[in-house]
């Protein structure tokens, strides 16, 4: 099958070509370093599926260009969905599959290296050292150990820090709408999202983008937290109101802010733009506090992810091509 990959860069050549050949090389795969949008939907015509990433958009009008030029399957290599207008892609007859899980533990273990690094002040400490400054003063971190650490939303990723944050010593409270029995038996206790801000020194997110989480964290979940809160959201930018958080930060209501995702970071992520300015002058306000530390949505980025990200897409193509059916089928039947 012929496959437009939409968004693709270097790694995702080299690690899609590598799945491709292991099954056979069957497919035929067009890279187009173009983010998937209305205006470069075009560029599809003559596949028979396209493959997409977490910042491309297909909304109804990229969607419709994709029935137009015979497109069958939008092969997503993400677990999330919520860029896809699945609505418009039932109508239009247009598959859509995702990679439910590829490796939690990348996720899970980046969100501890942030909790770490916000700590422990190692991203400023490292660049103090490197310009011969060896002074200690506003380092200070503190022992996790002890602390209460909250955990909006227990599914893989979730449950695998929730696991890494009992064996650190932490008490852990979690909120999510099926509490895992198996994360019960460690001792994490499951709550209300009310009471779990209000008690959590480290709050860190790990829900999907869903209507019920957008602004999950807002000017209003900013006032229950513990005053000097550190927020992790290695899951989806839009879950943060980054206005509220930055106002959080501003009056020291949030202590500490890692942030893996951006609600716009579309335009941003994933681009060298080391030679321009940023615009989006939201994302640089956040930019100017010593206590935010960012990373450009790699928290998904390890060999490990990379390869069974590459190997799922590449299942749910031959599979979609010899059944007509793909192995994770987005299911759209709630919107007939």
């Amino acid at each position: 099958m012929q496959v437009a990959v939409f968004s693709a860069k270097p790694y995702d050549r080299q690690f899609l070509d590598a799945a491709n050949a292991a099954a056979g090389g069957r497919h035929r795969l067009a890279y187009l370093e173009a983010r998937l949008s209305p205006e470069t939907a075009v560029l599809a015509r003559g596949a028979g599926a396209v493959c997409a990433f977490v910042n491309d958009l297909a909304d109804a009008a990229s969607l419709e260009e994709f029935a137009r030029a015979g497109v069958r399957l939008l092969a997503l290599r993400s677990a999330g969905f919520n860029n896809v207008d699945l609505a418009a892609a039932r109508r239009l007859g247009i598959t859509v599959a995702r990679v439910p899980a590829y490796s939690p533990e990348a996720v899970a273990e980046h969100t501890l290296a942030m909790i770490l690094s916000l700590n422990r002040r190692i991203h400023r400490a490292y660049a103090r050292v490197r310009e011969g400054n060896f002074a200690l003063d506003g380092l200070l971190g503190f022992d996790l150990k002890g602390r209460t650490v909250g955990v909006v939303g227990t599914g893989r990723i979730g449950a695998a820090v929730a696991r890494i944050m009992v064996c650190l010593g932490c008490r852990v409270l979690a909120h999510d709408p099926r509490p895992d029995p198996a994360l019960e038996a460690l001792g994490v206790s499951y709550t209300t999202v009310s009471e779990l801000l209000a008690a959590a020194d480290i709050v860190t997110l790990h829900c999907p983008l869903t209507p019920q989480t957008r602004h999950l964290i807002d000017a209003g979940a900013v006032a229950r937290m513990k005053r000097g809160v550190m927020l992790i959201n290695t899951s989806r930018g839009a879950i943060v109101d980054t206005r509220a958080v930055i106002d959080g930060l501003k009056s020291g209501a949030i202590g500490l802010l890692g942030l893996d995702v951006y609600e716009e970071e579309g335009d941003l992520f994933f681009e060298d733009l080391s030679e321009q300015v940023i615009q989006d002058d939201v994302f640089a306000r956040l930019l100017t506090f010593p206590n935010v530390l960012i990373t450009a949505h790699q928290a998904f980025f390890t060999e490990e992810a990379l390869t069974a990200i590459a190997e799922t897409t590449i299942a749910n193509i031959t599979a979609f091509e010899e059944t007509g059916r793909a192995v994770h089928e987005v299911s759209t039947e709630k919107l007939a």
